[in-house]
């Protein structure tokens, strides 16, 4: 029996799948990896250190330089390249670590986290530019699935052992560990080759040169994914914020169920949304994440009832992982190699600006109208991000 040359039998063994796991991808993850433990371990466990007065300064000092590390980023990337500023960012995060215990009152603490800051957002910059260029374009969802994935752990793992390791072992120990995970994984980026270009990095007719930060806002290809995830971002800082306050404190077991829920279904979507992506076209999950995320925020609005409190996290957890997959393999899509650089810092800035601004206005709203209107207002709030989504797609669709 013949397999006919265009059947899609034919294609699929005439064109096999380019392997993910590479030997650089998985060395990319050691580098990873020593980031975010190196910032996770501490990310608690510095304010808790500096006490009421100086907690608010760490922690703020800190994603400042973060955001300011991430305006920067590109334009050192596409000067300097890749792996020379992931091997700075993880000096910058892990040796000023070292420096903590010694660190004299709030100024010093400070001090230490604004340079911290500025080592994580080189890391996420260049090595996010880094990891997008190890992964086939044929499986990019997929393999940015993964990098989720192997990305999450740490945070689930190291933000409350930091916690707990410095009030049972002590703070100097978990300032050590701190630093040493980010140097330790400085020898694994001399060893990442990101190969050469070819034609499918980059899109027909791609751009001559880097995109700055300000050519990527003002691109509409990269500004509607990013601000549909910056809406879904929001509601996520809302929600690791205050749903533990939400909550009634006779129901307290329920909020860290939620979370674990939503940390759980979030990874277990985006994994999903990237093989899906990777078959169908990213683009087509952008809007059912912004609903669903705005659906579960809407339902946690019933904080006194634990099944609507799971629920919600449940639908919202799914609806947000999609989001990250899709707008971020979608970004990717849209530019040139050069500038993956300029994707991977405008993707995070949305991240941490949407959670930022969702912390900070909720509590306001919530101290006006109580957390259930709260939620139910950030669920509508977050649907007028349907607009630019409808548009990318109207777009999308003209070019297909």
């Amino acid at each position: 029996m013949t397999t006919p040359a265009n059947s899609p039998a034919s294609k699929a063994i005439s064109c096999p799948q380019p392997p993910l796991l590479t030997r650089p991808l998985l060395l990319r993850f050691v580098s990873m990896v020593g980031a975010l433990v190196s910032f996770f371990l501490l990310l608690s466990a510095v304010p808790a250190q500096a006490g009421r007065g100086g907690a608010g300064l760490a922690t703020g000092s800190m994603m400042l330089s973060t955001v300011l590390g991430e305006l920067a980023g590109p334009w050192i990337v596409a000067r300097c390249g890749n792996r020379g500023p992931l091997m700075a960012g993880l000096v910058l995060l892990g040796a000023p670590a070292l420096a903590l215990p010694a660190a004299d009152g709030p100024a010093g603490i400070v001090t230490v986290c604004l340079v911290r800051g500025l080592g994580f957002a080189l890391t996420m910059v260049a090595g996010g530019a880094l990891t997008a260029a190890l992964i086939p374009a044929q499986r990019r969802g997929e393999g940015l699935a993964l990098v989720g994935l192997v990305g999450g752990v740490p945070s689930l793992v190291a933000l409350p052992l930091g916690v707990w390791l410095a009030g049972n072992v002590g703070y100097g120990p978990v300032t050590v560990a701190a630093g040493v995970a980010a140097l330790a994984a400085v020898p694994s980026v001399p060893g990442l080759r990101e190969g050469e270009p070819t034609p499918d990095t980059r899109p027909p007719g791609g751009m001559p040169k880097p995109l700055g930060m300000v050519g990527a806002v003002r691109l509409a290809g990269l500004r509607r994914p990013a601000v549909v995830f910056a809406a879904t971002a929001l509601a996520a800082g809302i929600l690791v914020t205050f749903l533990p306050l939400a909550v009634p404190r006779t129901s307290a077991g329920t909020a860290t169920a939620a979370l674990l829920v939503q940390s759980v279904a979030s990874t277990a979507a985006r994994w999903a949304a990237g093989r899906y992506g990777d078959r169908r076209g990213s683009g087509q999950l952008v809007i059912p994440g912004l609903l669903l995320s705005a659906t579960g925020m809407s339902v946690m609005a019933a904080v006194s009832s634990p099944v609507a409190v799971l629920g919600g996290a449940l639908v919202f957890g799914t609806g947000f992982g999609a989001a990250q997959n899709a707008t971020l393999t979608l970004m990717y899509s849209r530019v040139p190699r050069a500038s993956y650089g300029t994707v991977s810092a405008l993707w995070n800035l949305a991240y941490d600006g949407g959670m930022g601004v969702g912390a900070a206005g909720f509590g306001f709203v919530a101290g006006h109208t109580g957390y259930a209107w709260a939620f139910t207002l950030t669920g509508l709030l977050m649907l007028g991000a349907l607009a630019p989504a409808l548009r990318d797609r109207r777009a999308g669709r003209a070019l297909g």
